[in-house]
Parts: C-alpha cells; structure tokens; sequence
C-alpha cells in the first residue's frame, strides 16, 4: 500500500481565499478592517519567522496586522501592561503572544492576561472552559486545522478510534477534546470520536497506536512513530515539525508509514499551513463578535 498524501498547503489556501471574501464583505458591511496584533518578545529566529508569515497571511487576506517587538529582557510587569493597552484598544480584535517566551517570563501569568474575546490562539482558561462545553467561541488553530483538513480531506471520525499521541495544551489535549464532541467544525461527521491519548508515560504505545483508525501525532520526536506502530489503512496526521541537519521532519516516518497508512500529511506541507488558516478565521470571528455587541 501506498498511501495518499494529503494537501495541507492546499486546504489551507482554499481556506484562506474563503476567509479573505468574508473580510472582504466585512469591511463593506462595518467599514473597517478585523485586526490582529502579535507581540514577539526577543530575537528568537524561528519565532521572528512565524511571526512574519502570520503578517503576510493577514495581508493576502485583508486584515490589518502589525507585530509588536519587545526586548528579550522585557519584564513580565511590562508585558502584561501591553496586553492591558491593547486589550482595552477597540481597532485591535485579535491578539497572540508568540511562543516560545525568554525564559524569565511566566508564560502562563501572560497569556491569561489576554481579554478572552480576542484570544484568537483560544488558550485562555475561559476560551479552553467553553470548548470542552462544545460551546466554543475559538476553536484552538492547529487541531481545529487537523479537523478541517480531515473533514476536506474526505475523512469521517464520527465512531472512528481516533488516538491522539501528545498531551500539549496547544495540541494534544485540544484535539482530544474536540473529536470527543457531538459536533464538530463541520458537523457531526467531524466529531463523535471514541478517542484514546497516549504519552510519555504511556505503556506498551505501539500496542495501542496499532488500534488507531486515525493516527493524530503531536510529540516532539522526530520520527518516532514507525510503520510497526500503524494499523494497516489508517488516516495518519502528523503535527509535529523537527529539524534534523538541513531537514524539516515530522513525528512520524513518513517513508516507512506510507508503506501501510491509507492516508498521510507531510512535513512541511501538511498541518502546518492550516494553523495560519485557522488563525484567519479566529480573527475574523473576533471583530465580527465585536461588531455584533456594539451594534
């Protein structure tokens, strides 16, 4: 078997062209454009590169953007009090805290610090409390981009064992949650998952990995899932993204598992164009949102 090899970048694009017309009737309706601001604290070289492809992501599609840079040694005082002033600033709708922060900030003090109505990375205790109540008002960007990409992808979970191999509170844990739900981003198709997470601490992985009909993996590790840990004909989702030399690899060996998966994404090209999609859509809910309440 060979498997078929999923488009994440071209998913991603027809999201992103379905976003950009929404903006586009948006702006006609409101006069306005959403707007997203992301704070990057540091030279971080990866995070630097991020940042600047979210700004051009948001230009393509017609939201106004602008990145805020910080000093490494920026204090966590003065960082919160950035995100008070950006908070209360009614042009700004959507606001993100680029990861990885220099290590002498607290992580989790700053991003709960975010007003919940423009936490378009859905990380706050609020925005994650209203999605494991299946009443999201942001879905969190990358499994919601693993969900789209399944679902346009021609993949139902609904009754499928789904096994997510991470337990992140960025990733891993979100996607559970969501493929748990009644319904999902499109429907009930996309959700209702009998769902099983396995990490670090998990016995005997590859037994249960082997039971997956859809392989959702987000660790860390370069490689690390391998042909003899995939059932036969399974959907195989890799999030994770590593550098090994001059390489960019995913958490799953993707020569070895293609021999046995149905269906599988690459690295790069797969889920990762979708978590700027996502992040699109977020914003552009945000200043709808906005908008509704002050009319």
């Amino acid at each position: 078997m060979t498997a078929r090899i999923l488009d994440g970048k071209g998913i991603a694009m027809t999201i992103r062209q379905e976003v950009a017309q929404r903006v586009s009737a948006f702006r006609e309706k409101f006069g306005t454009s959403p707007k997203l601001v992301a704070v990057l604290v540091g030279q971080d070289p990866a995070s630097q590169v991020y940042v600047r492809n979210k700004e051009i992501a948001c230009q393509k599609a017609g939201i106004d953007s602008q990145v805020l840079k910080l000093d490494a040694s920026t204090t966590t005082a003065c960082l919160l009090e950035t995100l008070d002033r950006l908070n209360q600033d009614p042009s700004v709708h959507g606001i993100l805290v680029q990861l990885p922060l220099p290590d002498h900030l607290d992580s989790r003090l700053v991003l709960d610090r975010i007003d919940p109505s423009k936490d378009v990375d859905a990380f706050s205790p609020e925005n994650v409390g209203l999605m494991t109540q299946g009443r999201p008002r942001f879905l969190p960007c990358t499994p919601h981009g693993v969900l789209q990409l399944l679902d346009r992808s021609g993949f139902e979970i609904c009754g499928k064992h789904v096994v997510v191999v991470g337990r992140s509170d960025i990733v891993g844990k979100p996607l559970v949650n969501m493929c748990l739900q009644k319904s999902g981003p499109s429907g009930p198709s996309n959700a209702n998952a009998t769902v099983t997470c396995c990490h670090s601490q998990t016995l005997n992985l590859p037994a249960i990995t082997r039971l997956a009909d859809v392989l959702l993996v987000a660790i860390g590790k370069p490689n690390f899932i391998t042909a003899q840990m995939v059932k036969p004909g399974a959907v195989v989702i890799d999030v994770g993204i590593n550098r090994l030399g001059d390489r960019l690899v995913g958490d799953v060996d993707f020569e070895s598992v293609c021999q046995v998966a149905s269906a599988i994404t690459p690295v790069p090209g797969g889920v990762g164009p979708l978590t700027i999609a996502m992040l699109l859509d977020n914003t552009l809910r945000a200043a709808e949102s906005f908008h509704h309440r002050a009319s």
